[in-house]
C-alpha cells in the first residue's frame, strides 16, 4: 500500500472518529494539511464508497458478513454429509495400543 493510499484511509478514519461525513473536500483538506500528495481520484472514490455509510459500524462488523456466508455453506454441507452418513454406517477406526508393540511408554 502506497503512502497516498494510507493517507486517504487515515483521513477517512479521522473523519469517522469525529462523526463527520466523508466527503472528497474534507479528505483533500486533511491530506493537504498532512502534506501528503494524493491523486485526486482517491478523494472521489472514498467519498462515494462511504457516502451514507457509518464507517464506525463497518469497522465493528467487519467479520460478521464474511463469517455468515461460510457458515451458511457449511450448514448445507453438514446436512449433506449427515444424509450420506445415515445411508452408510461409518467404520470406526480402532486405536492402536502400546500392548501390541510389546512395550509401554515408561518401560
Amino acid at each position: 500500500m502506497s503512502t497516498a493510499e494510507k493517507a486517504i484511509v487515515y483521513a477517512t478514519l479521522i473523519l469517522a472518529d469525529d462523526n463527520v461525513d466523508v466527503t472528497a473536500d474534507k479528505l483533500e483538506a486533511i491530506t493537504k494539511a498532512a502534506n501528503v500528495p494524493v491523486e485526486p481520484i482517491y478523494f472521489s472514490l472514498f467519498a462515494k464508497a462511504f457516502e451514507g455509510r457509518d464507517v464506525n459500524e463497518l469497522l465493528l462488523n467487519v467479520g460478521s458478513a464474511a463469517a455468515a456466508a461460510p457458515a451458511a455453506g457449511a450448514a448445507g454441507a453438514g446436512a449433506a454429509a449427515g444424509a450420506a452418513a445415515a445411508e452408510a454406517p461409518a467404520a470406526e477406526e480402532e486405536e492402536e495400543s502400546d500392548d501390541d508393540m510389546g512395550f509401554g511408554l515408561f518401560d
